[in-house]
């Protein structure tokens, strides 16, 4: 298994700079008008905020609870909801919702059989010259941000990587054995 700290699948860092907050995490006014009119409460605002500016900073939907402490209250504070408010939902249909009008408004598309296709194909073709894993998972990375694609989970890389290149190398070996 490859660590995920070899790679530059995106996930939050330990510490977060003030710049970085106000660089990445800030609402702008036509995302929080954008937000209100999508939602019903503190706590959906709140949370579509969070979901819409992770997005944004790493390609992929983080668990709510993954979003640090300090993220939560920099945007909680920027946008002037009551202290305690906190990024929940009551019904899971409503997390779904909001994640199709973060897609929409990211201009990307979620199609995890293509993006796994994206993800194989690159693999493959990388794994004759890299054997690095993390390497070929870099790669495959890269393809599907260019693609338009909401990136699937950093285990699917993982597994694909592991599989192809398992394979790729087999076939390479065969190809020694029988010259």
């Amino acid at each position: 298994m490859t660590s995920i700290e070899r790679t530059a699948y995106p996930r939050f860092k330990r510490l977060i700079t003030a710049h970085e907050l106000h660089l990445f995490f800030s609402p702008s006014r036509d995302e929080l008008e954008w937000a209100a009119d999508a939602t019903d409460c503190d706590e959906h605002l709140l949370a579509l905020l969070l979901m819409l500016k992770s997005y944004r900073r790493m390609g992929c939907f983080p668990a709510l609870e993954d979003v640090p402490e300090m993220v939560v209250d920099f945007v909680r504070r920027a946008v002037e909801l009551p202290e305690g408010t906190l990024p929940v939902y009551r019904a899971e249909r409503t997390a779904k919702h909001h994640r199709g009008l973060v897609r929409k408004q990211a201009g990307v598309t979620y199609d995890q059989a293509k993006a796994r296709g994206i993800v194989e194909q690159s693999i493959r073709k990388e794994a004759a010259a890299k054997n690095r894993p993390a390497d070929l998972i870099n790669i495959a990375l890269e393809k599907v941000v260019v693609a338009g694609l909401e990136l699937p989970g950093f285990s699917t890389f993982d597994k694909m990587a592991s599989k192809i290149r398992t394979e790729v190398n087999a076939s390479i070996c065969a190809g020694i054995t029988t010259a």
